[in-house]
């Protein structure tokens, strides 16, 4: 019998069982649609978490307070003030040529007042350079200087939705807010950016860092700092030098002892690729335990087949078929099932992708919808070899039959 007539064999009889045949697939198909779905999310997330990191720059050098081989202080309750406005100048002092850019930031929440309307908000005080470290651009107005910087002046730089909530369609240059109870005025308005996983720019304000300090928080330290370099090939070194100046102005020999952290964006899209592809991998893992219990299924079903069709058997045997010709058929017939179960896995895994794809984007999420190649592979690969592993016990069993016994069972 040659292979096409297996598979017309193997097709015949799963149209002559339709319930049952139904009932032995659908534990693969779930499997393998679990699979291609977990696949597709996974690099549809990783690639959504890579692009919002990306936004912010690969050149990018951050320097935190507190040292991050310790436990860490926000986590206790404590605010680590150990990174002061000084810190930044020196090492821009330094007129080290690896450094493009340099912005430093203290965060906190407030509320806004223009007229009677009000707005509960997220704030940064930040240096002249904001913009630059942002990648953010003004709309409306202008954005404040290093002399208004320095000199605790009252501006204030609205998000685009703020300003649509507090002013409407008018514009708001020149107008006074109320933050905190202390006047402001507004100098411009960024453009519409749209919110990341970091910051919703259109929903926040910016106003100068020594201001946000004394006027605002009421605190002598800064919450973080942002270095640009010139190229991304002397992010390590740069972050060799920042670390010296901070050394030299904390006063700290001691690697043990840096009471900061200096990391690099480059550094943490590693760390992001690393994590998202471990937790896709143990996810496939779980999903792949469906696969061997359809596995048993198909095994179960083929043995039960086995025991039907005794008499074909012992006619095929008697008439010198061998026992490789009878594992083979029913080897076949046991892939067959796998094979069109796994194709309908993938069908279905591709669709459920595709409805979480559209269902994330009506909600405002910036997704993707990626299905990886290697998914599809891999999920026909393993439903093919379900088919094998799962089929060889049922295979070898129907050609052990004595054939004169077979033909006599009834």
């Amino acid at each position: 019998m040659s292979i096409f007539e297996s598979i017309k064999i193997s097709i015949q009889m799963l149209l002559k069982n339709k319930m049952q045949s139904f009932l032995t697939m659908l534990g693969i198909i779930i499997g393998v649609m679990a699979v291609v779905i977990v696949m597709s999310v996974g690099a549809s997330s990783q690639e959504f978490i890579l692009n919002e990191v990306k936004t912010i720059g690969t050149d990018l050098i951050g320097v935190l307070p507190g040292n991050s081989k310790g436990a860490p202080s926000s986590a206790m309750g404590i605010v680590n003030t150990s990174l002061k406005y000084e810190d930044g100048e020196k090492i821009l002092n330094q007129n080290n040529s690896n450094i493009d850019t340099l912005a430093m930031y203290v965060q906190g929440n407030t509320k806004i007042i223009a007229g009677e309307n009000d707005l509960n908000i997220s704030f940064s005080g930040s240096t002249e350079n904001y913009m630059i470290i942002q990648k953010v651009e003004i709309a409306e107005g202008r954005f404040y200087t290093k002399e208004e910087e320095k000199n605790y002046s009252r501006v204030v730089v609205l998000g685009s939705k703020v300003a649509k909530d507090l002013f409407g369609d008018q514009s708001p240059i020149g107008e006074k807010v109320k933050i905190k109870d202390l006047s402001f005025k507004v100098i411009g308005v960024f453009k519409e950016k749209g919110s990341s996983l970091t910051q919703d720019q259109d929903n926040s304000i910016v106003v100068p860092i020594k201001t946000a300090q004394k006027l605002l928080l009421g605190i002598d330290y800064i919450n973080l700092m942002r270095i640009k370099v010139v190229d991304e090939s002397l992010i390590d070194e740069t972050k060799e030098d920042i670390r010296s100046v901070l050394r030299e102005s904390h006063n700290i020999d001691n690697e043990d002892e840096e009471d900061f952290t200096i990391n690099a964006t480059a550094t943490a899209l590693e760390s992001i690729e690393a994590i998202t592809n471990a937790m896709t991998l143990f996810l496939v893992a779980v999903s792949a335990i469906s696969l061997i219990v359809g596995g048993f299924g198909i095994m179960n079903i083929m043995l039960a087949t086995v025991e039907e069709r005794i008499s074909e058997i012992g006619l095929r045997k008697a008439l010198g078929a061998k026992e490789s010709q009878i594992i083979s058929q029913f080897l076949i017939e046991t892939i067959v099932i796998t094979f069109l179960s796994g194709l309908i896995g993938i069908i279905l895994g591709i669709f459920v992708s595709f409805i979480i794809y559209e269902v994330i984007i009506l909600l405002g999420t910036n997704w993707f919808f990626i299905i990886p190649f290697w998914s599809v592979i891999f999920a026909a690969f393993v439903s093919i070899g379900i088919g094998l592993i799962f089929g060889i016990a049922p295979a070898r069993k129907a050609s052990k039959l004595d054939p004169i016994e077979a033909l006599r069972y009834e």
